[in-house]
């Protein structure tokens, strides 16, 4: 009896994690096709970046020499930038279903007694810098910024 629940139980997991795998990989593949556009310099820049935020497309108009090159580096840079929030954006929005799936399920701390929550040891991604290396803005450059000691340990008992 407890053998033929036990059977039931691992048959519903299984179908549920073939299903979850088969919606990542839908989801990926609708991630890989996203591109996003940015229209810069009253139309006279266009930049289109794939769903890694890379520049896959420039296009130039024909008045484009009417702006001064730091202008054109400038206006291309933050319609890169401008280009790659919008397809992240986009991204984010096809993982929602997957990440309120995954929020739904119970934890291991809620099933097993005295166990660590998982998500809690997860390192978060830092913000990466969207000006110049050698902007005093980027990270390290100020001379007053302490190291950073990276993450604690979850192993040790002395953090």
């Amino acid at each position: 009896m407890v053998n033929e629940r036990l059977q039931e139980d691992m048959a519903t997991m299984l179908s549920g994690l073939s299903h979850q795998m088969r919606s990542i990989a839908e989801v990926q593949k609708k991630r890989s096709l996203l591109t996003a556009t940015v229209l810069a310099e009253e139309k006279r820049i266009e930049v289109t970046v794939n769903a890694d935020g890379l520049l896959i497309d420039t296009k130039f108009a024909d008045d484009i020499l009417d702006l001064t090159p730091d202008e054109i580096a400038a206006a291309i840079t933050k319609a890169v930038q401008d280009a790659a929030a919008q397809v992240q954006l986009r991204a984010r929005e096809l993982m929602e279903p997957l990440l309120a799936h995954r929020d739904s399920l119970p934890k291991l701390s809620e099933m097993i007694e005295g166990a660590p929550d998982l998500a809690g040891l997860i390192p978060q991604p830092l913000e990466t810098p969207t000006v110049s290396p050698d902007s005093p803005d980027w990270p390290g450059n100020k001379p007053e910024e302490p190291d950073d000691p990276g993450p604690a340990s979850v192993v040790a008992d002395r953090d």
